[in-house]
């Protein structure tokens, strides 16, 4: 029988649900157990693809497609569950369901209400992930209890016991317990509130993991148990990490949660704990080599979740390397100013990152130049690759109007274009489309990539022919350019399985220089790091020696 373990959070938000659902899942992995997980977000919007970085950190892109909340970044790097469109809901997508079920006339005429109609549909969305040969089961609840938008969510795991079994289903609580360092006193008043608002839903917790800024004593921990009617050895100490977020499954081991989760729920088939792999990555973060600068450029730097992928795919190669990674973000705006072009030419390595709709792109072409100019090893990145090809197009091949017809429609270069536009003069066009040139047709997902062997790219990756990686684009290397492009010193180092796209450029004279059209960030994980990012910090230790 598969068990279902629920998260929620209490007090105030960003109290690191992600984190603490992914380092479970990564406990119980490492007990030999099968676990998937899911995210249900309580926004109203039904694109979560659709999120402003600035407000929600990066929009994260599973294999499938699905375009979701960044905490399932969090799971895809601590554990190897598989992730898919059922991992992650919206409130805008559960109405939606909703909706198209009415229509279709599966509710024969009856009122539609949030009690049974909308929980109902929550509840099959999490039923859907349990099943035969699957162990665990772990639901995170987006936002704070109390909030009115979480309100059908809790409902429905509420009632969710009522089907599986109260024995089956498991309730972690994450709070805040604040310390007042004017008092100097750690305060449980906050979290016996969230507590009680969960109990008036009807949900009693079965553990409580406290984040707290110093140590809770064996007496602060019984008084929260006391108050909130959970033994004291089921409240959690997760203090803050200042040394690295991969700290966050070891402690939770060492405060038994795995052990209490394997009890509480009576899984008979859990193994001992082996985290010998994790040890090790922890030991060479504490104990680095090397340590390299890493200028990021993005439309969105100053907002660090903006680019957590890509920070936490530096980190993993960092932890490779035993070297210390300094990251630099560089707003793309800035570039042109004096001072962030300096800082730029003393940097180790340079990332231009993917972008999703506005973008600052200039100056994330003038920091394409300054690293093939200035001899620093370069990672372009979906918009970066593109960057790459017009900054090459404009300042090597002289074709000084180049660009995207996203940002200038009139260009009479348009060497980056929508995907479907720079088909127009294949063979094999048909000459129908079913889109508006205003729009294109996006490609999200994992698809195949055929590497040019020998190329840089392809030595990377340990010269294989071919990889799989994830896409988030709707324009492309115009193919109408390509003849131009292969007889250049910049190569076409890797692309479509039907040769058709353009997926990877670079320039062989350069230490280090390789752009492509794909996502790397979303495959890196902390114990195998990207082969992208781990030959770029490679390159970036070389040029400091």
């Amino acid at each position: 029988m598969t068990k279902y373990i629920f998260i929620t959070g209490g007090v105030v938000s960003s109290l690191g649900k992600g984190l603490t659902c992914a380092s479970i899942g990564m406990l119980l992995e490492h007990r030999g157990l099968t676990v998937r997980l899911q995210k249900l977000d309580p926004y109203l919007n039904v694109d979560p693809g659709l999120f402003s970085p600035a407000q929600h950190g990066e929009v994260y892109v599973l294999d499938d497609g699905s375009t979701t909340d960044l905490d399932l970044g969090h799971y895809e790097r601590f554990t190897n569950t598989p992730l898919t469109w059922n991992s992650s809901w919206t409130t805008g997508q559960i109405y939606q369901r909703v909706f198209e079920k009415e229509w279709h006339g599966e509710y024969q005429g009856t009122t539609v209400q949030v009690i049974p109609h909308v929980t109902n549909e929550i509840k099959q969305c999490i039923a859907r992930l349990g099943g035969h040969g699957i162990d665990v089961v772990i639901i995170e609840i987006g936002g704070t209890v109390g909030d009115i938008e979480s309100l059908p969510h809790m409902e429905a795991i509420r009632q969710f016991p009522l089907d599986v079994g109260r024995e089956n289903c498991l309730y972690i609580h994450l709070t805040l317990i604040p310390f007042l360092k004017a008092a100097r006193e750690l305060k449980t008043k906050p979290t016996q509130h969230s507590v009680g608002q969960l109990r008036q839903i009807g949900i009693q917790p079965d553990i409580l993991i406290c984040r707290t800024e110093v140590p809770l004593s064996h007496d602060e921990r019984a008084k929260i148990g006391l108050f909130c009617n959970i033994d004291t050895e089921s409240v959690i100490e997760e203090k803050d990490k200042d040394f690295s977020i991969y700290e966050v499954p070891i402690r939770l081991h060492d405060h038994k949660l795995d052990q209490l989760i394997v009890d509480k729920l009576r899984i008979h088939n859990a193994g001992q704990l082996e985290l010998g792999d994790w040890h090790e990555l922890l030991e060479r973060i504490r104990n680095p080599v090397h340590e390299v600068t890493v200028a990021v450029v993005g439309e969105y730097a100053e907002t660090p979740d903006a680019y957590k992928s890509t920070y936490e795919a530096l980190d993993h190669a960092g932890i490779a390397h035993r070297t210390q990674i300094r990251k630099l973000r560089i707003p793309s705006r800035h570039v042109p100013q004096n001072e962030t072009r300096q800082e730029l030419q003393k940097a180790d390595a340079v990332i231009v990152s993917g972008s999703f709709g506005e973008s600052e792109i200039e100056g994330k072409i003038e920091a394409v130049r300054i690293a093939r100019e200035n001899n620093i090893p370069f990672l372009g990145i979906g918009l970066g690759m593109q960057c790459t090809v017009i900054e090459f197009f404009r300042n090597v091949l002289n074709l000084e109007d180049s660009h995207s017809t996203e940002y200038n429609k009139n260009t009479p270069h348009p060497v980056i274009c929508l995907r479907e536009e720079h088909r127009l003069g294949e063979h094999h066009f048909d000459g129908h489309l079913s889109f508006t040139p205003r729009e294109g047709s996006p490609k999200t997902g994992a698809d195949t990539i055929v590497f040019q062997l020998p190329s840089r790219i392809s030595e990377a990756y340990g010269n294989r022919p071919l990889t799989s990686e994830r896409f988030r684009h709707r324009y492309e290397f115009n193919n109408r350019y390509r003849d131009q492009w292969e007889h250049s010193a910049m190569k076409i180092s890797a692309q479509s399985a039907d040769g058709h796209c353009v997926l990877a450029v670079e320039l062989p004279e350069h230490p280090w220089f390789v752009a492509v059209q794909f996502y790397p960030e979303f495959k890196s994980q902390p114990t195998k790091p990207h082969p992208l990012f781990a030959a770029l910090i490679t390159a970036a230790i070389r040029k400091k020696e």
